[in-house]
C-alpha cells in the first residue's frame, strides 16, 4: 500500500512536466480537436449537399425551401463557429451558434430518443462550455494586475458543468462483454471519469483518459479502413470525430485545470 501513493505522486510529476512542456501548445489543440465533429459535418453539409437536403426532406416532409434551409444552417453554423473558435474571435457567440447546431440535429435526426447519441451530443456541449470557460480567463488575463472582486464564479461554474457533461462520453463507452480487457477498461475509465467529474487529480486523470480514449477511438472507429460506398464508414466516421472533439474537451481540461469547485481547489484550502 506504500507503493501506490509513490506510483500516483511519480505520475503527477510526469503529467506536470508534460504540461508544462506543452502549455503554449495545448490549447491550440484541445480547439483543434474540439471544432473536429463540426469542421467534418460542416464539410459533409457541403459536399452531400443534395443528399442531406433530401434526407430532411424525406424524414420531415417540410420541403425543399426548409430543407435547404436546414443545411445551409448547419453548413454556415458550423463551418463559422470553427473558424471563429480557432481565431479565439467573439468565442462566446462562436459557442453558441454551435450550440444551437447541436440542438437543432438533435431534434431533426431524432436523435433525442436515441441515448447512445443524446449522451454523445452531451458531452459535445460540455467540451463547449470548456471553451467558453477558457475564454473568460483569457478575458481576465488582458486585465492582469486590475483588482476583481471575488472569484470568477461563471467561469467555475461552467468548468464544473463542463466536466460532468463529458463524463456522459463515457457511459457511451461502457460495453458489458465477460472479458478481463473490457472490464478493466471500464473499472479504469470508470474511476478516471469520476476523478474528473469531481476535479480530484484532475489534470493526471484527464490526461489518462485522453491517451485511453484516443487508444479506443483510433481501435473501434477506424473509418479510413472502410470502402467509401458502405454506409459503416460515415457511422464510424461521426463517432471518430465527436470522440475527437470530447478529447479536445479533456485537453482544455488539461490545460486550465478544474476551476473553483473541485476537490483539487478545496485541498489547497485546507
Amino acid at each position: 500500500m506504500e507503493i501506490q501513493p509513490e506510483l500516483v505522486s511519480k505520475a503527477e510529476e510526469v503529467a506536470d512536466q508534460v504540461i508544462r512542456n506543452g502549455k503554449h501548445v495545448l490549447p491550440t489543440l484541445a480547439r483543434l480537436c474540439l471544432i473536429a465533429t463540426f469542421l467534418e459535418d460542416g464539410l459533409r453539409m457541403w459536399f452531400q449537399w443534395n443528399e442531406q437536403r433530401q434526407y430532411i426532406d424525406m424524414t420531415w416532409n417540410c420541403g425543399k425551401f426548409l430543407a435547404t434551409l436546414f443545411v445551409l444552417i448547419n453548413l454556415i453554423g458550423q463551418l463559422g463557429g470553427c473558424v471563429m473558435v480557432i481565431g479565439r474571435f467573439k468565442v462566446s457567440i462562436a459557442c453558441g451558434a454551435l450550440f444551437f447546431i447541436v440542438v437543432l440535429q438533435t431534434l431533426a435526426y431524432n436523435i433525442l430518443w436515441d441515448v447512445q447519441f443524446l449522451f454523445r451530443n452531451l458531452a459535445l456541449i460540455g467540451a463547449l462550455l470548456l471553451v467558453l470557460a477558457e475564454s473568460r480567463v483569457e478575458g481576465r488575463s488582458l486585465f492582469a494586475g486590475v483588482p476583481t472582486l471575488g472569484e470568477n464564479k461563471p467561469k467555475n461554474y461552467l468548468q464544473l458543468a463542463g466536466r460532468i457533461l463529458l463524463a456522459f462520453m463515457f457511459v457511451t463507452l461502457i460495453r458489458f462483454e465477460i472479458s478481463f480487457m473490457q472490464i478493466m477498461q471500464n473499472i479504469i475509465g470508470g474511476i478516471l471519469m469520476v476523478f474528473v467529474t469531481v476535479g480530484y487529480k484532475t489534470k493526471l486523470s484527464a490526461l489518462l483518459l485522453v491517451l485511453m480514449l484516443s487508444a479506443l477511438n483510433m481501435y473501434h472507429n477506424a473509418w479510413w479502413t472502410i470502402p467509401d460506398h458502405k454506409p459503416l464508414r460515415d457511422f464510424l466516421k461521426y463517432d471518430f470525430f465527436q470522440t475527437l472533439s470530447v478529447v479536445g474537451g479533456l485537453f482544455m481540461i488539461v490545460s486550465l485545470g478544474p476551476g473553483g469547485v473541485s476537490m483539487d481547489e478545496h485541498k489547497k484550502q485546507w
